[in-house]
């Protein structure tokens, strides 16, 4: 790789002090950077775009500000504008869109100090859990190259995991920063809805902006940096209350749970209560999972249609045969005929289970499930299959209501098997975390989510500092590539 060996001993605040403290100049980290891109993305397919020229001349020109003043970032080609980079949104439908201004999000995060030197591997339109999309090719993980580094955002993982860098942008409508953060041992942070600037969308704000990163004080920093606020890294250094937590049992919106991951949250119980927590086997009651499911689906679908129609940046350009995955044709299919009363249904699903859970959590000020239901998946795994693939061809030629809509029902029994625990808290605004605390027995990482009250972003970091101090699991690595 580069020739700045200690690079991988610091995380972003880290290499910003060295810049700042002209240890190492903001070129020299860059170039560490781009080195080690170069070396491991044949391995992994994760880098799908290089701003590498421009990036040079940002470093260049020594004009960097704020906590991160220097230090090298990557920007998912899935969400919000990065004047002059491609952003595809994994789909050849977008694959010559330029969008010519920074989004507020890139704007704050350029106003943080970081230098943007490339984009990551995501699926098409963020709605596979896994990094396989048609456009760019399968992303592998780290860890075990025969297995998903997750998605959506499973470039920006991968290459975190690599130790390209130290932290990456990610985003998150129904699980895509924990997902990927669980897959390839890292720390991810969906923080409360509302709080961030959006990229737009079709219904309300499921999707939030932050990153995967190595340590917890990076996520808060950036959150920080981005939200406008300066109270969640102070919240990372500081011992947590005592607080009361709840651990869920059930499935819920999947089937069963890999007994890996069940270890994974028993082992984060007991930890918990080694450091002092109150700790019940307990979970939200009431809730209709399966309706819950078709309300993640409508919601999806729906976002899917507005990023296709209203939302579209080319509105002069048509869809052909071949511009999509057969996924998303399905998504697209289902929102071109549902009706305004099928998505009020499911919005009210959404306050349903967003009630419960304001409930629920009166009682608690933490809730911890898995992350996923299973580990890393292998590649190709959950792929539809060609049978699956010719029923959305049918379908979607036929555009008939009733047999989308038994189809749409159908997709969402299993639709959520390995996805089971994420998307509950997209819908409830909540925020949630996937803490890198287990390795199964085969050395694959496995993640721990926890979710707090609206709002309550700091008990969450302030216990996951806590918990990384017990771990220290930055010290976990994949082997070299």
């Amino acid at each position: 790789m580069g020739g700045m060996r200690e690079y991988e001993d610091f995380d972003a605040l880290g290499l910003a002090r060295l810049v700042r403290e002209r240890e190492v100049s903001a070129r020299e980290v860059l170039e560490e950077a781009i080195a080690r891109a170069q070396a491991v993305n044949p391995r992994i397919n994760a880098l799908v775009a290089r701003m590498f020229d421009a990036a040079r001349a940002s470093a260049d020109a020594g004009s960097f500000d704020g906590p991160f003043a220097g230090v090298p970032f990557l920007a998912k080609d899935l969400g919000p504008a990065l004047a002059g980079a491609p952003l595809t949104h994994g789909s050849a439908y977008f694959r010559e869109y330029v969008p010519v201004e920074d989004h507020e999000f890139f704007k704050r995060v350029k106003r943080a100090g970081l230098n943007v030197f490339g984009k990551t591997n995501a699926p098409e339109f963020g709605l596979m859990p896994y990094t396989e999309p048609r456009l760019h090719g399968v992303c592998r993980n780290p860890w075990n190259l025969e297995r998903t580094p997750g998605g959506s955002s499973g470039g920006s993982a991968a290459l975190v995991a690599a130790g390209v860098v130290p932290m990456a942008h990610a985003n998150d409508m129904g699980g895509s920063i924990r997902i990927p953060a669980s897959c390839c041992g890292l720390f991810g942070l969906k923080p409360t809805r509302g709080r961030m600037p959006v990229a737009g969308g079709a219904v309300g704000d499921a999707n939030v902006d932050l990153c995967v990163s190595r340590s917890v004080r990076d996520s808060a920093a950036l959150l920080d940096a981005v939200a406008l606020e300066n109270t969640f890294l102070d919240a990372v250094t500081r011992e947590p209350k005592k607080l009361r937590i709840a651990v869920a049992a059930g499935a819920m919106l999947g089937k069963a749970v890999h007994p890996e991951c069940r270890a994974a949250v028993d082992r984060a119980a007991e930890l918990c209560a080694q450091l002092g927590h109150d700790v019940t086997i307990d979970e939200p009651a009431g809730i209709d999972y399966s309706a819950v499911a078709m309300s993640v689906l409508l919601i999806f679908a729906t976002q899917i249609g507005w990023l296709l129609r209203g939302g579209n940046p080319l509105p002069g350009k048509r869809l052909r045969a071949g511009d999509l995955e057969p996924a998303s044709w399905a998504m697209l299919t289902i929102a071109q005929t549902l009706s305004a009363a099928e998505l009020a249904d499911a919005l009210g699903e959404q306050r349903r289970l967003a009630h419960i859970l304001d409930d629920f959590m009166q009682r608690y000020d933490v809730l911890i499930t898995p992350t996923l239901a299973a580990p890393p998946v292998r590649i190709g795994e959950l792929a539809l299959t060609k049978g699956e693939i010719a029923q959305i061809e049918v379908l979607a030629r036929l555009r008939s209501g009733a047999l989308i809509r038994k189809a749409a029902t159908e997709i969402a029994k299993t639709m959520f098997d390995w996805v089971a625990f994420t998307p509950i808290f997209n819908l409830t605004g909540q925020p949630a975390m996937s803490v890198p605390l287990h390795l199964t027995g085969d050395g694959l990482p496995v993640g721990v989510q926890f979710a707090a009250r609206l709002g309550d972003d700091a008990t969450l970091l302030a216990l996951a500092g806590q918990l990384e101090r017990a771990v220290s699991w930055d010290r976990r690595r994949p082997a070299p590539l």
